[in-house]
């Protein structure tokens, strides 16, 4: 793929404030009561969608409430309601560990600091930081398929690498971070689509660097 020519600072700020104007009050599509629902769901959404997730957990929630009765729970149980999820066993695996550690280190309450939180089995830099951004508000950015598509399609990163990305991001951005995450996952969901993306809904058509191609 050609290099892509990437946004200017001028460009960079005016993106940034149309996915503020539109998305000021976005929050994720994931369905949740408290954290210990929400840390669950976003391990379960790790190339699974949110809508599966929505579908999934409110089984695997109702017969173990909290971390507690997780801790406990038979591995074969959990991997049962879990296995319409990609990757149902691993994940299965390392919720029951991540519900004993929060039990055991944490005296049941689900640690809401990005590094504890990656203590946490199967949780890992984006899934913590999803949890944050979006159970405090937290100035972080996760960067999952679709915001790491949107960034190279606007000139805004050519990083190999989701974790390289975040830090791209990061840097130009500062501020309004949790917003703009929020934004950009929605807007890559269902407008900048992998394939046949719906330009004739795009607000930032002007900056897009690959229109012609769209192989991000």
């Amino acid at each position: 793929m050609p290099r892509v020519k990437k946004a200017t600072k001028k460009e960079i700020i005016e993106i940034h404030q149309r996915f503020i104007d539109r998305y000021s009050d976005a929050v994720t599509e994931l369905e949740y009561k408290n954290a210990y629902e929400l840390v669950i769901a976003v391990a379960l959404s790790a190339q699974c969608t949110d809508k599966r997730v929505n579908i999934i957990a409110p089984p695997l929630f109702l017969k173990y409430p909290s971390v507690y009765e997780l801790a406990q729970a038979d591995i074969t149980e959990v991997k049962s309601l879990l296995n319409s999820c990609s990757f149902f066993n691993n994940k299965a695996k390392n919720i029951i560990a991540m519900a004993q550690r929060v039990v055991e280190v944490y005296d049941g309450e689900i640690p809401m600091d990005e590094k504890e939180l990656q203590s946490l089995a199967g949780v890992g830099q984006k899934t913590a930081n999803v949890v944050m951004i979006e159970y405090t508000g937290a100035n972080l950015m996760a960067v999952d398929t679709h915001v790491f598509r949107v960034s190279h399609r606007l000139g805004l990163s050519d990083d190999k690498t989701a974790i390289k990305t975040e830090a791209t991001l990061v840097k130009k951005f500062k501020n309004n971070l949790h917003a703009l995450h929020q934004g950009m996952v929605l807007f890559g969901r269902y407008i900048c689509t992998a394939k046949n993306p719906k330009c004739d809904e795009c607000f930032l058509t002007e900056f897009c660097r690959t229109k012609e191609t769209f192989r991000v």
